[in-house]
């Protein structure tokens, strides 16, 4: 992509203007977001744009930090082989999710749309009020709809906040879905495992 067009120095202003939108954002940027916000003066296209997010990935490239495309847009984050040493910043504890909630949340990404009946079919146990109350909580699924059946029941479906919480832009970017285990009898649905995000 050349960028002739727009002259020497104003290009040499628009790759740090965006590195600068993305660091000091406090969400994902989309092309479109940064084409009606800081680069507005420039009427720089789409093309222009990615063509610019592309030098700066390259740039961080042996970085601590990447630049990388989510749901909604563009975000710098550190690499995820750091993940351990950086969580020592931190004092609180990583949240941590039972296997049931882990499975239920499974179930909401891979079968989407689908009802807390649907899930507790699957899984062959009821789905507690406080698993899908977490989840609607981390803002992770949300309801879409309620089923055409007796009773209406609501449908459930992620949000663009586990999209960009998983680093992922869409849920076709998952591995396929694992086949769920049997419940062990001697193992309690309370099993405490780490937080997957």
């Amino acid at each position: 992509m050349s960028f002739d067009s727009l002259g020497g120095r104003v290009y040499s202003e628009i790759k740090p203007i965006i590195e600068a939108a993305l660091f000091v954002a406090n969400r994902p940027l989309s092309i479109d977001a940064l084409q009606r916000s800081v680069l507005e003066p420039f009427g720089l296209n789409r093309a222009e744009v990615r063509a610019v997010l592309t030098e700066l990935e390259t740039d961080y490239t042996g970085r601590g930090v990447q630049l990388v495309e989510v749901a909604s847009g563009f975000r710098f984050q550190a690499k995820s082989d750091y993940a351990t040493i950086l969580s020592r910043l931190w004092e609180e504890k990583v949240p941590k999710y039972s296997r049931a909630t882990l499975e239920t949340l499974s179930l909401i990404v891979y079968r989407q749309p689908i009802t807390r009946g649907e899930i507790e079919e699957i899984r062959g146990v009821s789905v507690g009020s406080n698993i899908i109350k977490s989840l609607l909580e981390r803002n992770w699924i949300k309801i879409v709809g309620h089923k055409e059946v007796p009773g209406r029941p609501a449908l459930y479906a992620t949000t663009q906040v586990f999209l960009d919480d998983f680093a992922i832009q869409s849920i076709a970017d998952l591995p396929p879905l694992p086949e769920l285990n049997e419940p062990d009898q001697n193992e309690s649905s309370d099993h405490i495992i780490d937080d997957a995000s």
